[in-house]
């Protein structure tokens, strides 16, 4: 008999039919989030059949990210715009505290501010929503937000970590570690795993995750699609 598969190497489609299955449109050959809150999307397999739901939930320019096991196939109705790899890691950041910072929790008034670092940082997918799945934490330096970090999906009994990003005039001074640190001792508190995603060729966020106690669990593949026409 062979194992159940892991919930975090389809993370997308066990989070949508865990924990955050009541975010989740479509139905059982497709599944995504909300497009204000992420574009982030899967299907059950990788049949025609699944690949029209797909397309079903998609409209006009609106794409969809896959994080697969292995590589997508698309067919013709699909344009592929990223074909890449990411990795997946896992564990508890080391504790890191940084007298005299003060960490805050953000949340609906916050998001302008977000935004702008978002914009700034491209630190990957954040929209309007996002901060909804779950706690995201803040570095503010004279009232402007430098630094944050969150949490997105929510497969099983996992967490994910995401949205790192340091205003480029605030970086070296800790600001990632302490704010991943606090993110996942909320996420461990809860009885979780935290775990994250990072381009396989980001070498230096790998670096850094490898330095606070993280480790790569699988490599996986990144897919944005869009419907042709």
């Amino acid at each position: 008999m062979s194992a159940a598969p892991h919930p975090l190497d389809r993370p997308i489609w066990s989070a949508l039919t865990t924990r955050q299955q009541g975010l989740a449109e479509g139905g059982g050959e497709a599944l995504r989030y909300p497009v204000a809150i992420a574009p982030f999307a899967d299907m059950m397999d990788m049949s025609d059949r699944s690949f029209a739901a797909l397309g079903g939930l998609l409209s006009g320019s609106e794409i969809a990210v896959l994080f697969t096991p292995e590589a997508v196939a698309a067919p013709p109705a699909f344009k592929v715009l990223l074909a890449e790899t990411g990795e997946q890691m896992i564990g508890t950041p080391a504790e890191c505290l940084l007298p005299g910072v003060d960490i805050v929790t953000l949340g609906a008034a916050d998001v302008p501010a977000m935004m702008a670092l978002v914009e700034r940082t491209k630190p990957g997918p954040f929209g309007l929503r996002t901060h909804e799945l779950g706690t995201f934490l803040g570095i503010r330096v004279d009232g402007e937000l430098v630094a944050m970090t969150g949490e997105r999906m929510k497969p099983g009994n996992h967490t994910e970590m995401t949205a790192v990003c340091v205003h480029p005039d605030h970086r070296g001074r800790g600001y990632a570690q302490a704010l991943l640190s606090a993110v996942a001792r909320q996420i461990v508190a809860r009885g979780e795993i935290p775990f994250l995603h990072v381009f396989t060729s980001n070498i230096s966020a790998i670096a850094l995750y490898r330095r606070q106690g993280m480790e790569i669990r699988r490599r996986l593949h990144v897919t944005v699609l869009q419907k042709q026409g």
